[in-house]
């Protein structure tokens, strides 16, 4: 769907950076291993090849935060059998990249080498630049005398492209040990996305059997207590990077990605999580700096600024994203009885993060405004909801169950910072922004009123389409019911309490896939038959979209 664009190809350059970064739920927490005792379970959790041949490419190849005249590579060798990831062992290792315009490369456009070293758990990255707009690459990574695997990436189009249409693959939440990955073999298995966007919980950091999965360990983490060292993270990341659907995914299109709180502990702010215990764990400040450096490590993203995920890419005059980080800047999450939602001193964005963004909104030249945000930003009501429902919703959305109407994780905690963007949109006539969220594990599709509590008589300042989890427990999941039984009593009271709710499902894992044209946006919602089943088929289940200049959801009755 996008537009072919071509310019004269300038001399490629490559820039890599192997060390780019220097250095709950429960009572009793389990002790971190150390070192020397993860390189037994580790290894046992990678490909059996991996003894018998090193260096080795086992946790792929990816590719993310394309550019029009660049893109960003990324793997891991394993120069050892012992060196797993967090081993901290292994000899310094030359691995080479080569980026051509043909699979069999061919026709070579970029060359270049980087040391991997333990003090990098053995990744690297190559910022490639100097390549065409919106044109496909493949590349390959090699070391002493083994490669990777071939995969295919794509450039963005030229800033001031006319692109006819652009489709991102979406998606969040997705937990090993709740299932398979389904979703991403079949977005894999697409020969037709420029990119695909992955809002957050990339990795989950419980240990094994302390995060919901219907009581079922589908596949057991590595570690198997939680993770809170260096070391701890950097072996969750090798291990969710060995899943062949996720390697699939990453060797078929470019991520665009950003983390929420999973990738460091449940419900992070800036001072801490609820998944942290002070002291018990270390200090707040060495567990965030360990996940952040790992996450950096393991994941083809360019940081912003030093330890953040918000950042902007433009595709040609069709789109720009901008990608938040709502978890570095946050205050505290609130409590019912404990502070006030509305309290303006309360931040889920920081202040300059939230300049920048309305900045950056204001400023825009494109037909569509895409946000990346990892929590929902419509507003969100559940007391009308029967006492049976509302506990697994409460419990599922870290709720209070007794009962609180609003989500206090999410823009509903911080009412004064939506408050201010969307006085801002409506105020400077920002049209066609539409939001693309995670972390709820539902899927929904929404206007975004600037006074809920008057919709539809208060105007929609923005459009927002929640993608479900890709394992991550869902409210079926939660009262272990059969899919469907819930979301058919929960969806209509959601929705009459909520009127700029269009549609949401409670109940189904799986994917979407955002199709943009100069007239519309339209998200298609896939969901997957089972999560536990390595081999499960997907289905088409509903369609959204937003006009032109409407800031209004529609459903439409096909996907694209």
């Amino acid at each position: 769907m996008t537009s072919r664009h071509r310019s004269s190809e300038s001399a490629v350059s490559a820039t890599a950076d192997a060390n780019s970064l220097s250095p709950r739920r429960r009572t009793v927490v389990k002790a971190a291993a150390a070192t020397a005792v993860l390189a037994g379970p580790l290894a046992a959790s990678l490909p059996a090849r991996a003894a018998a041949q090193a260096p080795a490419f086992l946790h792929g190849v990816a590719s993310g935060d394309p550019l029009p005249d660049g893109i960003l590579l990324w793997t891991r060798v394993t120069p050892a059998p012992e060196a797993v990831p967090g081993s901290g062992v292994g000899p310094d290792t030359e691995v080479s990249w080569t980026v051509a315009r043909d699979r069999a490369l061919t026709d070579v456009v970029a060359r270049g080498s980087a040391l991997a070293t333990a003090a990098s758990d053995h990744t690297v990255k190559a910022d490639i630049r100097g390549l065409r707009p919106a044109t496909d690459y493949w590349f390959r990574f090699s070391a002493g005398g083994t490669d990777s695997p071939v995969a295919r990436t794509r450039t963005a189009p030229a800033a001031d492209a006319a692109v006819t249409g652009l489709r991102f693959g979406v998606v969040s939440c997705s937990n090993w040990e709740a299932g398979h990955f389904s979703a991403y073999r079949h977005l894999a298995a697409r020969a037709d996305l420029d990119a695909w966007l992955h809002l957050g919980d990339y990795i989950y950091e419980y240990g094994t059997g302390e995060y919901g999965n219907r009581g079922q360990v589908v596949r057991p983490h590595v570690p198997a207590h939680e993770i809170v060292t260096l070391a701890d993270y950097r072996a969750r990341h090798g291990q969710y990077k060995t899943d062949p659907h996720l390697q699939a995914l990453h060797h078929r299109a470019p991520v665009v990605a950003i983390w929420d709180d999973h990738e460091i502990a449940n419900d992070t702010w800036s001072g801490g999580a609820e998944n942290h215990t002070e002291g018990a764990e270390g200090t707040w400040a060495a567990r965030q700096a360990a996940a952040k450096r790992a996450y950096f490590e393991w994941m083809p993203v360019r940081p912003a600024l030093a330890g953040t995920t918000y950042r902007r890419l433009r595709f040609g005059r069709l789109a720009d994203l901008s990608l938040l980080d709502l978890r570095s800047f946050r205050s505290q999450q609130v409590s019912l009885g404990d502070g006030d939602v509305d309290d303006p001193e309360r931040t889920l964005t920081g202040r300059a993060q939230l300049d920048w963004l309305k900045a950056g909104l204001t400023a825009s030249d494109t037909t569509w405004r895409l946000v990346g945000t990892s929590v929902m930003i419509s507003p969100f009501a559940v007391g009308s909801l029967p006492a049976d429902l509302l506990k697994p919703l409460a419990k599922l959305l870290g709720l209070p169950q007794e009962g609180l109407a609003l989500n206090t994780d999410q823009w509903d905690g911080y009412t004064d910072d939506r408050r201010e963007l969307l006085a801002h949109l409506r105020a400077n006539a920002v049209r066609n922004t539409v939001f693309l969220t995670g972390d709820i594990h539902m899927a929904w599709a929404n206007d975004v009123p600037v006074n809920a509590g008057t919709y539809p008589l208060s105007p929609s300042a923005a459009t927002e389409f929640v993608v479900t989890s890709v394992t991550s427990d869902n409210l079926d999941d939660i009262v272990k019911v059969p899919e469907g039984t819930v979301s058919a009593v929960a969806s209509p009271l959601i929705r009459a309490a909520n009127r700029h709710v269009h549609w949401v499902d409670t109940d189904r894992h799986g994917y979407g896939v955002l199709d943009i044209t100069a007239e519309r946006a339209q998200m298609d919602y896939y969901v997957v038959s089972d999560r536990t089943t390595a081999t499960a088929p997907s289905s088409w289940a509903r369609s959204y979209r937003t006009r032109s200049g409407t800031q209004k959801v529609e459903r439409t009755y096909d996907p694209v």
